[in-house]
């Protein structure tokens, strides 16, 4: 143990572990609040997830049933990110780090590898026993830190917030448990309706008081949690291009797709982190959005990495879908990702007309490139590289005082 007294506000991450501390709300002010060793963890393990539903789409897009496919993708996704969700804003706000708080999240971090075992039941056969299990393993987990974070507060709206995220969270779970008992054909449309729910949670219990979440610290999080999910995509078509190598050895028709993969990653992250988001993040009146937004973003970017798996499988014969249909599984994410930061962050950032339409244009590029045959991959990359290029020269460009933003 320490010499000195362990400060009550959790900022002693790189010293030995306090064995029990308050729980108390941090500070929005609180300097060079940076993620911690614990939440980089939490996240490498919720990637796990995220892979298991690109594997899955991968292999519906392969075989034709991209509908199906992408709307199994963006159930299974969403679970995955809305317990990321929970965990990181309430971690910005009470993240005391003693060892109840570690182990609290060692059972989520249990809880979604159970999940992501789930996955495939719940994508191919419409089973999610499996993955609500794991789900309800979180969310007692969060529910618990909601209640002691209740617990360690004064009665006031800071308490009575924390006690409605804790019944609100119950409440979802045990609609997602009654869920597995509804009929097969019935619980996908009943499940919209519990995405709605869960949605509103934040929006309910947070309206007469917002939680002490850390603008940049938030930021951070949900840029750390990009890059985590942009490293997951080049894995993904990395192992592609290489298993197809080993057994095609035909470099000419898999160089153009690794290529072009590789520019359109590297733009998404030009792109992501042109912008000091933090800067709007002041209430959660800018907050909430920004954040729903990101199953956008999270989804988007993680399926660029299974188009171009389907890319590299139809490339050398082993897909049962269409060049252009191939192409499309990367340029539609791809678009959908330039798109969503536009709409989320870059566009309160930008002056002036050219700037504006630099990403929604880059984004209709990307989409254009679909249609040209066996290069679509190449040149959806040389699509997005261009735009990071014109919308780096238009931003060094000293702004004229005429004309109006």
């Amino acid at each position: 143990m320490m010499s000195t007294p362990v400060p009550d506000n959790g900022s002693a991450h790189h010293h030995h572990v306090t064995p029990l501390r308050r729980m108390k709300a941090r500070s929005r002010e609180e300097s060079h609040r940076t993620a911690t060793p614990l939440e980089l963890f939490f996240d490498l393990c919720f990637v796990v997830a995220v892979a298991q539903a690109g594997v899955q789409l991968v292999h519906a897009v392969a075989e034709n049933h991209a509908a199906t496919g992408v709307a199994g993708y963006l159930y299974v996704f969403f679970g995955v990110w809305w317990a990321w969700m929970n965990f990181t804003w309430f971690a910005s706000a009470y993240d005391c780090d003693d060892v109840p708080y570690r182990i609290a999240t060692l059972i989520q971090i249990a809880g979604v590898l159970v999940y992501a075992a789930g996955v495939p039941r719940a994508f191919v056969d419409n089973d999610w026993t499996v993955a609500v299990v794991g789900y309800l393993v979180m969310r007692v987990a969060l529910t618990a830190q909601w209640l002691r974070a209740a617990a360690s507060e004064p009665s006031g709206p800071a308490r009575r917030t924390a006690v409605r995220y804790a019944v609100g969270l119950v409440l979802c779970q045990a609609a997602w448990v009654a869920l597995l008992s509804a009929p097969e054909g019935s619980r996908r449309w009943l499940f919209l309706i519990v995405i709605v729910g869960e949605l509103l949670v934040p929006v309910v219990a947070e309206r007469d008081h917002q939680t002490a979440w850390h603008p940049h610290h938030i930021v951070e999080r949900y840029g750390l949690f990009t890059l985590i999910v942009l490293g997951e995509t080049m894995h993904a078509a990395t192992t592609a291009v290489q298993s197809a190598l080993d057994e095609h050895g035909d470099l000419g028709e898999l160089l153009p797709i690794a290529m072009g993969g590789l520019l359109i990653v590297f733009a998404a992250w030009w792109v992501y982190f042109a912008i000091p988001a933090h800067e709007r993040l002041v209430s959660n009146r800018q907050a909430i959005p920004w954040g729903y937004g990101h199953l956008l973003i999270f989804a988007s970017a993680a399926a660029v990495g299974a188009g171009l798996e389907v890319a590299v499988e139809e490339a050398v014969g082993q897909a049962h879908v269409s060049t252009t249909a191939a192409s499309a599984a990367v340029t539609i994410p791809a678009a959908t990702f330039f798109m969503t930061v536009w709409l989320l962050h870059a566009r309160h950032f930008k002056h002036g007309i050219a700037q504006q339409m630099t990403l929604p244009v880059g984004a209709l590029a990307v989409l254009a490139c679909t249609f040209a045959g066996h290069w679509a991959v190449f040149a959806a990359g040389l699509a997005a590289g261009a735009t990071v290029a014109v919308g780096v020269t238009l931003a060094a460009r000293p702004p004229r005082p005429a004309v109006a933003g």
